[in-house]
């Protein structure tokens, strides 16, 4: 489903901006407490891809091991929620190859099985060499969601203000790059949505 198609069945939505990396919605009538589980839930409780585990078969770097897999982790990458499912594992390897002169290693020399888990830019640092130096690594990602880290926060900003009327707010996401911004504000909706059945259920449970 389209988030135009979507949002249309929605009188309390309106899009006032969006372009691939930021998307601001006008939140009209909705009670704050939702508001507020939408914009947590668009920080940190829609599922993207980060690497999760490293295995350094080389590391003749200034930077630890651990240093190293830190900074892959950090590394956004491209999701497709329609494609894995949170148990899926995605591989990507880095052979730097032996450094003919001091350079940065970046985040495009990693290579994906899926083309569509790939680094959201390849222009990210991950370490420098020095001549003669070389890293080689094999690692996975996982789909996760940054409530278990932050490396997992499918938007770097996610917003919530007032405007001037009393039930009117606006919400700003902005991505990370791993999904298009319109996509977590969707799959926001949805999972604030299935919590709201979820809690309902819990509660008539309680009174039978």
């Amino acid at each position: 489903m389209h988030f135009d198609d979507f949002h249309q069945d929605l009188s309390s939505l309106d899009v006032i901006t969006k372009d691939s990396e930021r998307i601001a919605l006008k939140l009209k009538g909705v009670p704050l407490q939702y508001a507020n589980a939408l914009r947590r839930v668009c920080l940190n409780g829609v599922p993207v891809f980060a690497i999760d585990t490293v295995d350094i078969i080389e590391n003749t770097s200034v930077l630890p091991d651990e240093g190293l897999a830190h900074r892959l982790g950090l590394i956004p990458l491209k999701t497709d929620l329609s494609k894995y499912n949170e148990s899926d594992k995605i591989l990507l390897v880095l052979d730097s190859g032996e450094s003919e002169e001091t350079r940065s290693v970046l985040s495009g020399e990693l290579s994906s099985e899926d083309e569509s888990v790939k680094p959201v830019s390849e222009k990210i640092p991950i370490v420098q060499l020095a001549p003669g130096q070389k890293i080689k690594i094999e690692c996975y990602a996982r789909l996760g969601r940054g409530t278990e880290h932050a490396k997992w926060n499918a938007s770097n900003i996610s917003m919530l203000t007032d405007t001037d009327k009393d039930d009117e707010k606006i919400l700003t996401v902005e991505s990370t790059g791993a999904l298009n911004p319109e996509q977590i504000v969707l799959e926001g909706v949805q999972e604030v949505s299935r919590r709201v059945v979820e809690f309902k259920d819990m509660i008539n449970n309680i009174e039978e």
